[in-house]
């Protein structure tokens, strides 16, 4: 599914808005306690990778700890011009999902109009990370998302495969079954080698 452009600017646009209004509120913060890192994950990140998704919400962690605004909704329209919102998800957590530890400083920083990243830098998990990051939940999203990042040449299986083997290091719980995630999104992502190479 090819991205419409119009909808794309609309949906960054969008999410522009939001990093605008929690920058807003770093205003009287020391300069050495600067830039607050903010590092996108979810379906925000796959939108900007791949423009094939939108999400409803953005999923983000930050460098320090932040008295975010109230207001992180914002109104835009669709590709079909239907009014959508697009809204900081307070309650996103990253450690329910696997994570390799190094993911925060291998992230890509991500250039947004009128946002200073001196004041906060706006990053996405790099593409292997947000793979390995859907693996512990390898809901039919998330096959659906390791698949288009994988058809757009941005991950592959050794890449994602050596990346969750290591993250497994930090994580705790149910490997078994995480171990079995990895080895499907694997032959997944093998598949998916095999078909674009016709």
């Amino acid at each position: 599914m090819r991205p419409d452009p119009a909808a794309r600017q609309e949906y960054v646009a969008a999410f522009r808005e939001i990093v605008v209004r929690i920058a807003a509120t770093l205003d009287g913060v020391r300069r050495q306690s600067l830039p607050v890192r903010m590092y996108v994950a979810g379906g925000a990140a796959m939108h900007f990778y791949t423009g094939e998704r939108v999400s409803e919400d953005v999923d983000a962690t930050f460098s320090s700890r932040l008295a975010l605004p109230e207001d992180l909704e914002v109104a835009y329209r669709d590709a079909d011009g239907a009014g959508r919102v697009l809204y900081f998800d307070r309650q996103y957590n990253d450690s329910f999902g696997l994570l390799h530890e190094d993911a925060n400083e291998d992230s890509v920083p991500l250039a947004l109009d009128g946002v200073d990243p001196a004041v906060i830098d706006v990053r996405l998990l790099s593409p292997v990370d947000l793979a390995v990051s859907k693996i512990s939940r390898l809901s039919d999203q998330d096959r659906g998302d390791i698949v288009a990042l994988a058809r757009r040449g941005l991950i592959d299986a050794k890449a994602v495969r050596q990346r969750a083997e290591q993250a497994l290091g930090g994580f705790v719980g149910d490997l078994e079954r995480v171990r079995n995630s990895i080895e499907i999104v694997a032959r997944i992502l093998e598949d998916t080698a095999r078909v674009a190479k016709g």
